[in-house]
This record gives structure tokens, sequence and C-alpha cells, in this order.
């Protein structure tokens, strides 16, 4: 029984183990296995290779010897300017320091001249395996040869790290190590290089920093030129000399592990001042035409790189939208005494679109400036108040868009408290005339009205009807941002553009087409955006044309062209004028925002600092004139189309001092007014006799005004285009509102403000924000302080 028991578990055991063969079989499969998938992996690498390089782009030695800079172009495919040094230094193989070439080789690849094809295999491993942790292209592995490449043809985006990319900057590599040597490659590299300021190649660098040709430079100054290409703003001596010099020693060190300097040197070189040799900070020599386009150069510069790409390294082909006619035009017009200024510190931001498609084009940044590079652009600072600018696109412009406002709707212009504050709002004059039209409010710039309208439709509404037009309001603002909230040039030319292209919105662009030297092509345009319904828009633009015929921008005024407009002026704060108090009647920043069909334009004119002056005398019509000027100059031998009344909007003859009582269209002591249609009176009146009555109203004057009667229209046209002064257009702007707004018991005193124009300016309200709890009221009292304006 005992053996009988014993077979089995041996003939178990034999069948698991015989001899040990089982276990080396399965060994020997798992071998197998691991070959068979290592080699599909290499297989389907170099096929998947093999794929993406047969499409990489062509090189060339005129490419390989090319400074990397960006050019731009305009519209048309002329060629602009490049943004690196009009004058590059290219230094030679023979000109070039061996100890130059140990500096870069030491830092950036020391394995570069045992390279045979362009490639560094343990720095690519090392990358796989950082890349792989991070899941993306974190780490690189690129050799000198495979940086000349990317410098060469393709475009430094982080968006184009691709393996597609890397692909075909490996074949690239390798095609150029087999067709030039290993000196022409460096040489390549030294002179391609983007060194800061504008500067590209080593040799031009030198000469920049130092005053030095490269082999005049000591040890410390060639190790930081060779460690600058890897971060040339961040290693900026001048700048961030600490980081320069901890990049210079990151070079030197390098150097002297790689048995390239003794130590002797290397302890000198570290102990020798960053700033040694050094020449004192200069700007590069600028063309008349760099003078004149640089606000639009550093704002293309800047969208550029908000794209993804490095204007600087990429070798970008850039069309702008420039139109450099306009541009200049714009430039003469601030600096050469075309458009008066208070004095030569009295600045100016402009800026210049095409509402149709967005496009900048042309923008000012300031005025009797040095001739610098990138210099600070006043066009696009968002930190001044736009005065009473803002009130289309923060008051009345939500009002008919989500209330259904007519131009009638009767407003009252009397004493206004803000809630939950003692605070008092007042007019720009100090005075209140009583009920009035919203169409009346808009044209004579009136403060409560504005502040009434924007409490009506609600600040978070309104603000986000604003940040659809591109003007950033926090929604938990208070009221007194309905007469003035901070934001550009840029920004209000862009909102105003809304109105003029019937409601479509079109972010403003400088930059058009973006090509990289790969043959990636990457379009900007866009169709807009609809922000508004187009009765808003044409409502709008229907209120704001009396602005410039009988409100506060008469003076902008150009006679028989279709336009519209808004002004804006701010007054100084109590803290302000306790320094200052010559100012007291005078503005501290005046507005004008105006446009066609065709253009919209943003003006905003102040001082930088407030002892520099403030906007007196003529100045404080300085914004009005230069776009009376400017859009003269633009309109002339276009179109001068008038606005086309959408079935949206209907017109009603409406009673003086009524908000919807309908008369007939032959009718004395009444008004042509606009309604959304579906929100209008019934109309008594046949519809034959309203169209007709219509067409001759539009015939006689639909560019001027709306409000009037015919015989109050004909004066106000007379009056507005024989005024030569600024006290003159007040008064005259003064009369015909007084005759437009019989329906208003308060406005006999008109008249009488000829004579205080220049004080009227100055006289806003402290208009403080609306609150709901006292503990926000000094805050708020402080932001109303800084946005009182006048018109």
């Amino acid at each position: 029984m005992a053996d009988n028991n014993q077979k089995p578990t041996n003939s178990r055991m034999a069948n698991l183990h015989p001899e040990g063969k089982p276990r080396k079989k399965i060994w020997l499969q798992i071998i197998k296995w691991f070959f068979i998938v290592a080699m599909l992996i290499i297989v389907s690498g170099v096929g998947l290779f093999a794929y993406y390089a047969k499409d990489a782009p062509s090189i060339s030695q005129a490419q390989l010897q090319s400074g990397g800079t960006s050019s731009l172009y305009t519209r048309d495919g002329k060629f602009l300017l490049s943004l690196g040094s009009e004058k590059r230094t290219y230094v030679n193989n023979d000109e070039i320091p061996k100890e130059l070439k140990n500096a870069i080789v030491s830092v950036e690849d020391r394995r570069f001249y045992k390279e045979g094809i362009g490639l560094d295999p343990i720095r690519i491993v090392g990358s796989v395996l950082v890349n792989a942790k991070s899941k993306g292209v974190a780490a690189g592995g690129s050799t000198i040869t495979q940086q000349l490449v990317k410098l060469s043809v393709f475009s430094t985006a982080a968006s184009q790290r691709t393996l597609r990319r890397k692909a075909q900057e490996a074949w690239l590599s390798m095609k150029v190590e087999r067709e030039f040597s290993k000196e022409q490659i460096l040489e390549f590299y030294i002179n391609k290089v983007y060194m800061n300021y504008g500067n590209y190649g080593m040799g031009t660098a030198a000469d920049f920093y130092y005053g030095k040709d490269l082999k005049d430079l000591d040890l410390a100054q060639t190790a930081l030129l060779a460690g600058m290409p890897n971060a040339p703003v961040t290693y900026d001596p001048y700048v961030y000399p600490e980081k320069a010099k901890y990049r210079r020693d990151i070079v030197l060190r390098a150097m002297l592990k790689n048995d390239k300097i003794t130590k002797s040197q290397y302890t000198q070189a570290v102990n020798e001042p960053i700033t040694q040799g050094l020449q004192p900070k200069k700007n590069n020599a600028t063309s008349e035409l760099r003078k004149v386009d640089d606000p639009y150069i550093k704002e293309v510069i800047s969208e550029v790189k908000s794209k993804g790409f490095n204007p600087y390294n990429d070798n970008l082909k850039i069309t702008v939208n420039i139109d450099q006619d306009a541009q200049q035009k714009l430039y003469d017009l601030v600096n050469n005494g075309s458009v008066p200024f208070t004095n030569d510190k009295m600045q100016v931001g402009a800026t210049i679109i095409d509402p149709r498609t967005g496009h900048v084009i042309a923008i000012i940044g300031g005025r009797k400036l040095p001739s610098v590079q990138l210099g600070l652009n006043r066009a696009v600072q968002t930190g001044r108040s736009t005065g009473s600018t803002v009130k289309p696109v923060l008051d009345y412009g939500p009002a008919i868009e989500y209330l259904n406002w007519p131009t009638s709707h009767i407003l009252d212009d009397s004493k206004y408290v803000y809630p939950g504050t003692n605070i008092q709002l007042y007019d720009w004059d100090n005075k209140y005339e009583g009920k009035m039209t919203m169409r009346h409010a808009l044209e004579q710039s009136r403060n409560v009205p504005a502040v009434k309208t924007l409490s009506k439709v609600g600040v978070a509404r309104a603000s986000l009807f604003a940040r659809k037009l591109g003007v950033n309001v926090p929604s938990d603002s208070g009221l007194s941002v309905a007469i003035g909230a901070n934001a550009s040039s840029l920004q209000m030319a862009g909102a105003f553009g809304a109105f003029a292209n019937n409601g479509v919105y079109h972010k403003p662009q400088f930059v058009s087409k973006i090509e990289t030297p790969d043959g990636l092509t990457r379009n900007y345009d866009s169709s807009g955006t609809r922000v508004m319904k187009e009765s808003t828009a044409y409502i709008m633009t229907d209120m704001l044309k009396g602005v410039l015929t009988k409100g506060s921008g008469t003076q902008a005024r150009i006679k028989n062209l279709y336009e519209a407009g808004k002004t804006g002026t701010v007054k100084y704060s109590d803290e302000e004028l306790v320094k200052y108090p010559q100012y007291k009647n005078s503005p501290k920043d005046s507005w004008f925002v105006g446009y066609t069909k065709l253009y919209s334009m943003g003006i905003w004119t102040g001082y930088d600092n407030l002892k520099d002056g403030t906007p007196s005398g003529v100045g404080s019509s300085s914004a009005q004139l230069l776009y009376k000027q400017m859009m003269s100059y633009l309109m002339t031998d276009k179109a001068n189309k008038d606005w086309t009344k959408p079935s949206t909007v209907v017109r009603r003859r409406i009673a003086n001092g009524t908000q919807d009582k309908v008369v007939s269209p032959t009718a004395s002591n009444s008004s042509w007014q606009l309604f959304v249609k579906g929100h209008a009176p019934k109309n008594p009146y046949s519809e034959v006799t309203v169209d007709k009555r219509k067409d001759e109203d539009d015939d006689v004057d639909t560019r001027f005004d709306t409000e009037d009667d015919t015989s109050s229209k004909g004066q106000s046209h007379s009056q507005s285009s024989s005024s030569s002064s600024h006290a003159e257009q007040q008064s005259s702007s003064q009369k015909q509102s007084s005759t437009s707004n019989n329906n208003n018991s308060n406005n006999q005193n008109q008249n009488n403000n000829q004579q205080t124009e220049n004080k009227s300016n100055n006289q806003n309200n402290n208009s403080q924000q609306n609150t709901n709890n006292q503990n926000n009221q000094n805050q708020q009292q402080n932001q109303g302080n800084n946005s009182n304006n006048n018109h």
C-alpha cells in the first residue's frame, strides 16, 4: 500500500519538472517575446520617424546664415521692417576666438565634436525619460546642430514642440552634419542666436554690451555671451545682473569640468564683477519709420507672443494690419503742431480701427518723445478713467438692449444722493435740468440721468454688456462707474466699433497672419461676434450723431459727414486739488471717441504726471480737434454712407415733453424718436404719411439729428458750422439743446453758460458709488472722486 501511495506523488512531480526543462522553456518564451516586442517598437519607431521626416522642410546655407529675426509685412504683401538690428555684425570662423567656441560647446553640447550625425543619443535618452514622466515634451536633448536647425526653419513656440517636429528637426540635423563641417555649424550658430535688445549674433552683442570685437573680450565676458542665448532677457546684465552672473558662472564651471580652462583662470573669472567692461545701456539706432511705428510694433510683439510664438527667434513672416499712411499722418498731427496742445508735456494716446474687421490701422502712444524702442504706449494703458465716453457702453446701450428704452424715454435730472450714503451727485455745471429725454441726456452728457439709468439696468447686467464689447467693468462696481470706468483708447475704439458695425464686435487686432519657416500659416481674421441687437446699435448711433451736432462734441464735427461720437472729461480728485489748487478749472483727462461706418477712433489726452501741467485753454479740446483732422483725412475719397435703419426699429413723431404721445408728422413742438419694434406706441396716422415724412426728414438732416423739428435743425447746422472757439461751440450747442427740448422747464438758463465753458469742464461732481452698507462708503467715495466727468 505504501508503494502504491507514493507512485502518484512521484508521477506528479515528474510531470511538473521533468529534469528542470519546463522552467527553462518559460524563460526562453519570455525572452523571445521581449525581443519581438522590442523589434516591433523599433520598427514602428523607425517607420514613424520616416513618416514624419518625409514632410520635413528644406534647409539651405542661406537659411543657416541668416539672422533669426522676424519680418513684418503689410496686408498687401509689402515688406515693412525687421524686428532685429538693422545692422548685424557677422563674424567668420577665423574671427571667432577658440575660447568662445570652447565655452559654447562646454555648456550647450559637451560631445559636439564626437557626434557624427548631429544627434546625441545619451541626451536624447535622458530627455525621453524626463518627458515620459511629464507626459509631454518637458526636456530637450538638442545638440548645437539641432538648435541651429530649430532657429533656422522652425518655431520655438511651445505648441510646436511635437514628436513630428522633433523627428523633422533630427532628420534635418543629420542633413546639416553631412553637408557642413563642425566649424561651419558653430559659425552659423554664433551668428544666429538672439542676444536681447534686437541684437542677433554674438559679434553684434560684443559690440553692444562691451564696445569690443569678440577677440578682445576677457574670459568672464566671453562666458556671459556664451550663456545668454539660453534666455537672453532673463540673463540681461543691465536689468538682472545677479541672474546674469549665475549663468556666466555655470558656463565657467562647465569649461573647467571640460578641461578647457585652468582652476586659476576659473577663480579669476568668477570673481570678476558682472558689470566690468559693460558699456552704458544704449538704444539701437532708430530709423524714422521705426520711430513712427514704435507703438504699433510693440503691440505686434505682444500679440505674437500671446499666440505662443517668439518674434525674435522664430524667423516669422508676420502680416500686420497697419495702414502706414494713416500711421504717419497720426504721428504728424500730434507732433508737428497741426493739432494744438497746452504744451509739449501734454500727452496723447489714440487708436484707430476698422470696425468691420477689428483691424488696428494706426495707433499713437505719445507725442514729443525721445527715440526709444518699445516705449510707453499710452493708447493701451487702462489706468485712466474714460469719463462720460463710457455712457453709451455701460448705461444707455444696456438700457436699449435689455429694457427696450426708446430715445424719448423720460429721465429726471434732479437732486440725487447715492443710496446708502449722504453723497449728492451733481452734473458738470452744478445744475439740474429736470425731466428730459434719454437722447438729450446723452447729447448734453448729463450725469444724474446716466447714473439713474445704470441703477435701473443693474450694474451686473450692464457690466456683462460692456465686457462683450471689450471693456472690463467689475460687476460689483458702485454706481459712479456710470460716468467713468478705467479703459484704454484701444478698448474704447473697439467698443464703439460695435455700434458702428451694426452690433457686431471684432476684438481689435494688430496681426492678421503668421507664417513660420516650415511653411505653416495661421490666419487670425474672424467673422466677429454679435454682442447686441441691430436695433440697439442703430438707436445708439442715432443718438450719438447729436453729440457732434448740438451736444458736447461740436468741435469734433466734420460738416456733411455721417458720424457719431462721445466726449468725456475727468475731474481732479479733492486730494489732487489740495496739492495743485491752480488746476481747479481744468480737466484732468479729456477724451473723444468717434466713428463712421469705416473707422472708429478712441483718443485720450492728459498728462503723465500732475506736476507737468493740466489740459488748459485749447488743450482741453485737443482730443476733439485730433479726431476732426484725422477722420477728415481718413474719409477723404471714401464712401460717405449713412447707417441703414433696420426693420426692428420704428420712428414716431412724439410730442415734446412726453415719452410716447404720437402726433402728426407735421406737428410743431415735436420731434422724431426711435423705438424698438414691438415697443412703440400705436400710430393713429397713416403709414404712408409717416413714411413720406420720414423720407423728407432723412433727406434733410438724418446725418445731423432726429430730435429737433425742421426749423431748429436748420439752426443747429448753421450755428455749429460757424463756431470757431470752444466757448462759442458750447454756447451754440446749449442754444440748440434749449430749442430741441421744449419739454424741459429748467433749461431756460442754458444760454447764460457761454462765459463759463472752461469752468464747466471741471465742475463735475464728486461722484460716489452706490453702497448697500456703511463699510464700503469710504472706498466708493474715493472711486467716485476719481471718475467725475463733464461731457
